[in-house]
Parts: structure tokens; C-alpha cells; sequence
């Protein structure tokens, strides 16, 4: 599905012509080579021999598409910076506009799908700022560069002969198909085995169209995509609570779940109105113990199927509060602070496994485990135990030699 950018990466026509980086495939070396090596298999899935022949005789190969996948791990963007573009007054603004424009067909969608109408506003801003930026790439050539690039190629071939199908069927023509460098595609930047799965007809013309100027389709497809994966009408995705003195950071995080009125009786309360009924809460803090703090709720974890990245469903989450007329965050983010560099979260998982502690590995990715050593760690250092892996917990480490 989605990129977890709210700015979508658009390589242009200088893409043919760009340098090649040192050890990425060469096109010319292998590429023709490898499609006609794929066309066995391509037919083998139902694609008419005719139509694969006529597609990827087009296809070209995308240097800047590999280099934008290999470079994805290393954002390391401040959630506070990440949430300043995405729920900027300018996205505010637009979605309202969008809301407003389009008013009918959300109120449709919504009592047909049961998905909040500013839900699915927020997640088409952040995908495509309602419809303005759907990408440029073709979608043949992103994929097939990638399936061929071969980091992931079994996910990205798979979606290259999806593709190729909804060509084969007329749904869209070449022409198109066109979205962000991943081969996300439309409004709301779904892949080809998510059109397959989920796109329907919302406008009764007989085609199920997320690519042109008419968002009805896609914006029903994305209300049935969170449906199918469990979305619960009436329930929110979480919300902004504060945290009482002395409360137990320990509890906090993912994997720790109470009902709400489990963390009712612990003192935490919602910043604006009740805490919700809706069964099994997280607490989760973004920034750690000095941002702000969240109660995750079911539906958290539905919007995280559309982009697993939480800053992403954090966004669509305050966007779609925001839009519905709440008010910004309450407590203030540790903009003094910064995030860690992609060396500088080597160095973290390399100093806590020096110190006894399983990170499940030297990665650079936080993760479960990574999380739970730097809790632990900063539990035995006399730190609020709050998992978060920022400069203070490494300077500690650092220390520790």
C-alpha cells in the first residue's frame, strides 16, 4: 500500500539518464535477459502471452526507483517534524475543503463501510494530498525495476504480474497506470494485489478507477480495505491522554495492553473528554516520557495494515481528529531533542549487547527487542524506564566504557 512519506517521491525523466550507483544491477547487463526469463512465469499466472510481450517491451529500468528503496532506512526525521508536515494548517485546510466538496459521497461511504468520512479524508491527504499528487512513474516500469533489482523480488514480482493482469482486463490503460516509485498507484496509492482484493465500484460505471480525476472509487476501496481488516464503526483509533505523577513507565509501550478501564484505575485520563470503552489500550510514547502520550485502540492497528510505520498512522490518527474539529496536542514534543542517526542506532544496539542486553540484533532497525534492552537499561541507570532509544540513553552507554 502507501509510503510512509507524506511527500511522495516522484523520480521524473531524468531517471534514464542518472548515474548508476556502484553494485546496483546494471539495466543493459541483464534486465531484457531477465524479462524474457519472466515471461514463463507471467503466462503461468494468467497473463495472455500477447500483452506481456506488448508491456514489457515498454518497460524500462529505474536507477533512482532502487536507490529511493535502499535509501528508505535511512530517515530518521523527529516524529514532531514528521507530524508538522503531515497535519500542517495547509493539509488542514485542504482536507476540509475536500470534505466539504465531496460531502455526499463520504457520508455514503461512510454509512456503507463504517469508516469515519475524516479517516478516509486523512489517509487520501497524506497519500496523495487529496488527489493533487498521484505520482508520475509508470507503475510496469517501478515494478519490474525492483523485482528485478531483487531485494524484495518475489513481493515485487507478484505485484508486476498483478499489474499486468488489470491491463489484461482494460480496467486502465498503460498510459495511467502511473504512481509513486514503489508502484503504489491512484488516490489512495494502492498496490496491484490490494486493487485486486479490495477496489470496487463505487460510482455504478461498471469499473473500479482509483487512477483518474474522480476519487469515488478509490476512496470507497480504501473504506473497504479498513473494513475487511477489522475496522470497528464508532470506535476511535486511540487518542492523547496525560499520565499521572509517578506513573510506571514500565507499563507503557507495545505488547502491554489494559482495558481502558484498567488504566482508568492507574490515573490516566483522556486529555479531552472520557477514556473510550473499546477494548484492549496501549500507552505509547512516540518521544518518550517528555512528549506527548497516547492510548492506542483497536483501530490503531487496523490503519497500521495501510502503512505499518506508527508515525504514519499517528498522522492519519490526529489528521482525521483534526478535521472532525478536535484540538491539537495537548503536551508539547522535546523539540530540544533529535532523533538517532542510522550509525548512531548501530552504535546503541552494538553498546547494549556489549552490556549484556538482546537486541535481536546489530541492524540499525529498532525494534521489539532493541525497545525492551533500552528499558531495561535505563531501569538499572537510574532513567525513566520509558524504552525510548534517544541521545540521553546513549550518552549513558557511551559512559558506561
Amino acid at each position: 500500500m502507501a509510503g510512509s512519506d507524506p511527500g511522495r517521491y516522484r523520480p521524473g525523466a531524468a531517471a534514464a539518464a542518472s548515474v548508476i550507483p556502484a553494485g546496483m544491477p546494471q539495466p543493459e547487463a541483464g534486465f531484457r535477459d531477465w524479462i524474457a526469463r519472466l515471461r514463463m512465469a507471467a503466462v503461468a499466472g494468467g497473463v495472455p502471452g500477447t500483452v506481456f510481450d506488448r508491456q514489457m517491451r515498454a518497460a524500462v529500468f529505474l536507477p533512482e526507483v532502487v536507490q529511493r528503496d535502499r535509501n528508505q532506512t535511512e530517515d530518521v526525521r523527529a516524529i514532531w517534524d514528521y507530524l508538522d508536515l503531515a497535519v500542517s494548517a495547509e493539509r488542514l485546510a485542504l482536507g476540509q475543503a475536500a470534505l466539504a466538496d465531496h460531502a455526499a459521497l463520504f457520508d455514503r461511504i461512510a454509512a456503507e463501510y463504517g469508516v469515519g468520512k475524516e479517516v478516509i479524508a486523512a489517509i487520501w491527504g497524506l497519500e496523495t494530498r487529496y488527489g493533487a499528487v498521484r505520482g508520475t512513474v509508470d507503475t510496469i516500469c517501478a515494478l519490474a525495476t525492483l523485482a528485478f533489482e531483487g531485494r524484495r523480488a518475489a513481493l515485487f514480482q507478484d505485484e508486476l504480474l498483478q499489474a499486468l493482469n488489470i491491463l489484461a482486463g482494460g480496467h486502465v490503460a498503460r498510459s495511467a497506470m502511473i504512481g509513486s516509485w514503489a508502484g503504489a498507484m491512484g488516490h489512495m496509492q494502492f498496490m496491484p494485489s490490494s486493487w485486486r482484493a479490495f477496489a470496487v465500484d463505487a460510482d455504478g460505471d461498471g469499473r473500479c478507477d482509483i487512477w483518474g480525476p474522480d476519487p469515488a472509487d478509490a476512496l470507497a476501496s480504501a473504506a473497504n480495505y479498513l473494513r475487511h481488516w477489522g475496522w470497528i464503526p464508532g470506535q476511535p483509533w486511540g487518542l492523547e491522554v496525560a499520565l499521572p505523577p509517578g506513573f510506571d513507565f514500565r507499563l507503557a509501550g507495545r505488547g502491554r495492553p489494559k482495558p481502558a478501564i484498567g488504566w482508568q484505575a492507574l490515573g490516566v485520563r483522556a486529555v479531552a473528554g472520557d477514556l473510550p470503552d473499546a477494548g484492549a489500550a496501549e500507552i505509547h510514547l512516540p518521544a518518550g516520557a517528555a512528549g506527548p502520550a497516547f492510548l492506542l485502540l483497536p483501530n490503531f492497528h487496523v490503519l497500521a495494515r495501510y502503512n505499518r510505520a506508527d508515525a504514519y498512522v499517528l498522522a492519519v490518527g490526529h489528521l482525521s481528529d483534526r478535521l472532525a474539529g478536535g484540538p491539537a496536542l495537548a503536551r508539547p514534543w522535546p523539540r530540544h531533542s533529535s532523533p538517532l542517526s542510522a550509525a548512531e542506532r548501530v552504535e546503541l544496539q552494538q553498546r547494549l549487547v556489549a552490556a549484556g542486553y538482546d537486541t535481536g540484533g546489530i541492524d540499525g532497525r529498532i525494534g521489539p527487542k532493541t525497545l525492551a534492552a533500552v528499558r531495561a537499561w535505563q531501569e538499572t541507570s537510574g532513567m525513566v524506564p520509558d524504552g525510548h532509544p534517544d541521545p540521553e540513553v546513549l550518552a549513558k552507554l557511551r559512559k558506561r566504557v
